[in-house]
């Protein structure tokens, strides 16, 4: 009788077709250590009827993945994995868009230590209002005015994090089976909260300053589908770090008034206000939701964040939130008013601007002739590639040790001719960094370029 795989069979989520998913499966376990050297897989039949999969599809699977020389067939035996870790490679992870970590243990100690020391406590023996104590609308209040955002008070609810704000936007505009329409290429939560909602997401094509809003305007005036909104981040857009000029913004303002569309405007990446073009919703209060956090700009694990709405809106958007989380954790409120009361936020901002300064000085310094120059340091990148290099390029990273965004994931029209590669350089340590880029130097230049710059996408 054969030995039973140790494997617990999934598919990524990151990908479009089930070959795709489970490559993507077995690699992400096999080159993270989770499925050990000479781990033998599931029978081809077995793990197909376990996954709801055809044959075919893990045959073809085994096969991408032995040619990677992640896996070994041994004939009358089966398949095992091939790769040993005794090669001591350790996967660096370019995939996850977090800033560089600013916070010491003994920063945070002091901010846990001085809450515990709080006279009053009751914030933390009782519900919260929905939108968050008042004394915390107005700190958060404050901070998005730090970063040019004016803000009343009233008019914020305070959520878990940017993703929650996403979620209870799209939740307040936008009804099942509505269209929202996107950047092509787009912040991969979002299109798994439409899918969720069941949206009908439709990718506008972008050039050098995001959005073609002349694309959008036409697909308005030709198409009768159930509008629902229209999602863009303006600055520094995620995956490709597209800036949106501010003849741009207008010009999105005029077609959403004309076409009776809310806005909802996602700001996370806004570090400073030391940039000079207006957020939308400073333009167009009345129709656009603004979102930004602390989580992306401080600290991944503060998830708390903010949403701001036009005053028509406040009432229901403060239903949906009260429907989905209740309230935000007292203790996540708590470390927000400290840091910001105390200067902690302030002094970690900086420290995660100069060190991204940093980190995408290093980047360019190695991958910058393939790199997309948005002008602006940021912790993601955009390495444009041509339709047919993406995937040899995600699976060769990966064979070698680096993770990086799956470009599917981002993906809202897969047939797009022109597509990339996130690299997101916040997370990992300095040397790491050096080193994974060194590598997908090599990688990039062993790939067909594009024939042009990636516009439109």
């Amino acid at each position: 009788m054969r030995e039973r795989s140790p494997w617990q069979p999934r598919l990524s989520s990151n990908a479009t077709s089930p070959t795709e998913q489970l490559v993507e499966a077995l690699a992400e376990d096999i080159l993270s250590g989770s499925l050990q050297h000479g781990a033998r897989l599931p029978a081809h039949r077995n793990l197909a009827d376990t996954l709801g999969i055809g044959l075919g599809t893990v045959t073809k699977a085994y096969g991408i993945l032995e040619k990677r020389g992640l896996v070994r067939s041994v004939k009358g035996s089966g398949m095992f994995v091939a790769l040993a870790n005794s090669r001591g490679q350790t996967v660096i992870d370019l995939s996850q868009n977090t800033p560089p970590a600013a916070l010491s243990s003994r920063s945070l100690s002091a901010t846990l230590s001085a809450i515990a020391r709080r006279p009053d406590m009751d914030m933390f023996n009782t519900y919260a209002p929905a939108a968050g104590h008042d004394e915390h609308r107005r700190l958060m209040a404050r901070w998005f005015n730090r970063l040019g955002m004016p803000t009343d008070y009233r008019q914020l609810i305070i959520t878990s994090g940017a993703q929650h704000a996403l979620s209870v936007a799209l939740s307040t505009v936008c009804e099942p089976f509505g269209t929202l329409y996107v950047e092509a290429q787009t912040y991969s939560g979002l299109i798994q909260l439409s899918r969720l909602l069941k949206l009908k997401l439709v990718g506008i094509p972008m050039d050098d300053e995001g959005m073609d809003v002349s694309v959008l305007e036409k697909m308005l005036d030709a198409s009768d589908d159930k509008r629902s909104a229209v999602y863009v981040t303006p600055l520094l857009q995620s995956p490709s770090t597209r800036i949106m000029s501010l003849a741009r913004r207008k010009d999105l303002i005029r077609v959403c008034r004309a076409n009776a569309l809310f806005i909802i405007e996602d700001d996370v990446y806004r570090l400073t206000r030391n940039i000079e073009l207006p957020q939308i919703a400073r333009l167009a209060p009345d129709i656009t939701l603004y979102v930004n956090s602390l989580s992306k700009i401080l600290n991944p694990t503060l998830r708390i964040g903010g949403l701001l709405l036009p005053e028509q809106l406040y009432s229901r958007a403060e239903s949906m939130l009260r429907a989905t989380a209740m309230m935000v954790s007292p203790i996540s409120c708590a470390i927000m008013e400290q840091w910001l009361l105390d200067g902690t936020a302030e002094t970690v901002t900086s420290a995660i601007e100069h060190e991204t300064v940093r980190r995408y000085e290093l980047a360019f310094s190695i991958l910058g002739e393939h790199l997309y120059r948005s002008g602006h340091p940021s912790f993601h990148l955009w390495l444009p590639l041509a339709r047919e290099s993406v995937q040899p390029f995600y699976e060769a990273a990966l064979a070698a040790g680096i993770k990086v965004t799956s470009p599917a994931s981002t993906e809202v029209n897969p047939l797009s001719e022109q597509s990339g590669i996130r690299l997101c350089i916040g997370g990992p340590e300095i040397e790491q960094l050096h080193r994974a880029l060194l590598t997908l130097k090599e990688i990039a230049g062993q790939l067909k370029r594009p024939r042009a710059q990636t516009f439109p996408v």
